[in-house]
């Protein structure tokens, strides 16, 4: 878990982002428990309401389970649900407004593509 939230986005969605970061680097991984709503609000001193809001989201998206009595649980399918969400996320934030700008300085796919090539994504971890 991160030290503090901040208040650049509801706190809510700022525990579901943090999950999510968590499975998708493998820092949880599929069929192993994820901290309780107490176990949120306790570290962050934040109403376990508040916390339910961001687990119980992913619950609905299949990337959480409630096993009664004991926990929730990460989905055996998380990691690849969470990684597409993503990459569709991505194309409408990044790429369309991209191609879009593109678009307007009549930069041909060509040139985008070598500008895109010319940083090696893989060496940026």
């Amino acid at each position: 878990m991160k030290n503090s939230l901040d208040e650049s986005k509801p706190i809510f969605m700022q525990i579901k982002e943090q999950l999510e970061d968590s499975i998708i680097n493998g820092t949880i991984k599929a069929g192993e428990r994820v901290p309780s709503t107490n176990e949120f609000a306790a570290f962050y001193k934040i109403n376990p309401a508040t916390a339910a809001k961001g687990i119980n989201e992913l619950v609905a998206e299949d990337i959480l389970f409630k096993r009664r009595g004991v926990g929730m649980f990460v989905t055996d399918d998380a990691m690849q649900i969470l990684i597409e969400s993503r990459k569709k996320t991505f194309y409408e934030n990044y790429m369309l407004p991209l191609k879009s700008e593109a678009i307007k300085l009549q930069i041909s796919v060509e040139e985008l593509m070598d500008m895109v090539k010319r940083e090696d994504i893989s060496n940026e971890n």
